[in-house]
C-alpha cells in the first residue's frame, strides 16, 4: 500500500547567535563576506541564465 504525504513541515535555523559574544572575530567576518559575495555572484549568474533561456524560446 503506497504512503501519501499530504503535509510536510520543515524548520531550519541558520546562523545561530554565538553565546560567547555579539560580534564575530575580524578574520571570520572577512571570510563570511567572501562567502556571501560568492553566493550572490552565483545567484546573479543563474538568474541571467534563466532570463536568457526564456528569451531564446
Amino acid at each position: 500500500m503506497p504512503l501519501e504525504i499530504k503535509e510536510l513541515h520543515i524548520r531550519v535555523t541558520v546562523n545561530q547567535p554565538q553565546a560567547g559574544g555579539d560580534a564575530p572575530p575580524a578574520s571570520d567576518t572577512s571570510a563570511q563576506d567572501d562567502d556571501k559575495d560568492g553566493v550572490i555572484r552565483q545567484c546573479i549568474e543563474q538568474v541571467v541564465d534563466m532570463i536568457n533561456a526564456k528569451n531564446e524560446r
